[in-house]
């Protein structure tokens, strides 16, 4: 990875739908060494996928929340994982250090709504104890993690990403 190849993610984060035609215009590159580098980034994993991001309100999802988990043990985990996958008002699971093993973030119409979701997740075997947290606002949400345009030195640690 190279600084072309992070004007490149750059671009497409801002737009992923923009031509490699339009890449090259703004970065001053070949179309076909953009195609190269995007193809290369597809093929070691670091662009994972394409996808639409919806407005979670637009969709009559009003409340969104994040909830914690506590496990009674870890042999419960891989179900829990299994049967979390599968709801789709769960947009995010992480699995965390600390007091609590997962963290959820959930979308969901209504407050019965998180109701019904809160009783099928505590039903989960395993599940311990829960926390939830209501989301007044959305302060920042982005999709991925950001990156700086020049790329460090290897071994070289900077005061705004130390390691």
């Amino acid at each position: 990875m190279d600084n072309l190849d992070f004007q490149i993610l750059t671009e497409l984060k801002a737009n992923a739908r923009q031509t490699a035609s339009d890449i090259s215009k703004t970065i001053h590159l070949s179309v076909s060494t953009v195609i190269e580098r995007i193809k290369k980034m597809e093929k070691s994993g670091v662009i994972q996928s394409y996808t639409v991001i919806c407005d979670d309100i637009k969709l009559g999802n009003d409340i969104t929340v994040l909830m914690e988990i506590g496990m009674e043990h870890p042999r419960f985990n891989d179900e829990f994982i299994q049967q979390i996958g599968l709801d789709p008002n769960v947009i995010a699971c992480y699995y965390l250090t600390g007091e609590f093993d997962f963290m959820l973030k959930i979308c969901c119409r209504s407050s019965d709504h998180l109701e019904q979701i809160h009783n099928r997740i505590k039903d989960y075997p395993g599940v311990r104890l829960t926390r939830t947290h209501y989301v007044l606002r959305t302060v920042k949400n982005i999709h991925s993690s950001g990156f700086e345009t020049e790329p460090r030195e290897k071994g070289r640690k900077t005061s705004a990403h130390p390691r």
